[in-house]
């Protein structure tokens, strides 16, 4: 019986500790058809957590502008940024309350002092990190070197919302001429074929150093899965700007381009008519597209596109 109980035990143990790691593998990793892959990203300067009608951006080395907020991390809490930390506590702590509210179970199955010493370091090296950590976010995070292009820094505190503390700067709002519309529909239709064709270096002419990375990582996430998104016959349909505005040495203008074209996912060993060359998509009529682009540029230079949102 007594074996039984430590095996119970430790199954228990177990359990706390990663049922939320596994709620947390669920989310992401697996390969998203249709369209270029992308959710929405980038930076829109100190507007890139607004609200502008769009889906929130998820990713982006923008610091995040709320200083009323107390959290850290990812913009959670300790618990939510460290689940697997926060289950050994809970873990560690019942063990500790058990032990000291009820001395005689330890005894009567003949485990208590192995189980109490153990818990007992276990739970000081805990404490030790949670000590640690409190040390360094009093100290605040590390920084990153800035990244090149277009001005664009490195989050100084932390990548996404949470991730540090950046403050506002000051805007105004600019004119956008035909000549800019005209430019935006030639990134818009340059971005794709460059993305069909995975040819990052044509890419690196009409994004920003930042948005380059994201599309690196999905072309990269599409070849280790053996696919291929093809985006084909662009046709833009309407084009709204949504805000255009100037902040420290950029200006940025948001669009909400509305777009057709032929948008497939194909197997990259197998020939077109092959069965299960088509992955996902239509290769033969055009589907429509609706999504808020965000372009940016220095004064006096050209137009890069700098981040997607999606509605």
């Amino acid at each position: 019986m007594a074996k039984w109980r430590n095996l119970a035990l430790a199954l228990l143990c177990a359990l706390t500790l990663l049922t939320p790691n596994l709620a947390d593998a669920r989310a992401g990793g697996s390969f998203r058809g249709g369209g270029m892959s992308y959710g929405s990203e980038g930076s829109l300067g100190s507007r890139t957590y607004g609200s502008n009608g769009g889906q929130s951006v998820g990713r982006s080395m923008t610091p995040y502008s709320n200083p009323g907020s107390s959290s850290y991390g990812n913009g959670y809490g300790f618990g939510q940024n460290h689940p697997f930390l926060t289950g050994l506590g809970g873990a560690l702590f019942g063990s500790w309350l058990g032990s000291m509210l009820f001395p005689h179970w330890g005894y009567g199955w003949g485990f208590g002092h192995v189980f109490g010493s153990l818990f007992s370091w276990i739970f000081i090296i805990f404490a030790i990190s949670m000590l640690f950590r409190l040390f360094r976010r009093s100290h605040g995070p590390l920084t990153m070197p800035p990244l090149g292009g277009m001005g664009y820094g490195g989050p100084t505190a932390g990548y996404g919302p949470g991730g540090g503390y950046a403050p506002a700067a000051a805007s105004r709002p600019i004119t956008v001429s035909a000549t800019d519309y005209t430019a935006f529909e030639a990134i818009l239709k340059a971005v794709q074929g460059a993305w069909s064709q995975r040819d990052l270096r044509s890419l690196s002419h009409y994004v920003t150093p930042e948005m380059l990375s994201y599309f690196s990582e999905e072309l990269a996430g599409n070849t280790s899965q053996g696919v291929e998104n093809h985006v084909e016959r662009i046709e833009l349909l309407r084009g709204d700007v949504r805000e255009a505005w100037e902040e420290t040495n950029l200006q940025y203008a948001t669009c909400l381009l509305h777009w057709r074209a032929l948008d497939y996912t194909v197997r990259s060993d197998r020939k077109p008519g092959e069965p299960g060359w088509l992955v996902d998509g239509d290769a033969q009529h055009p589907s429509g597209a609706q999504e808020l682009w965000t372009f940016a540029r220095s004064r006096g230079g050209h137009w890069l596109l700098s981040a997607i949102q999606q509605i």
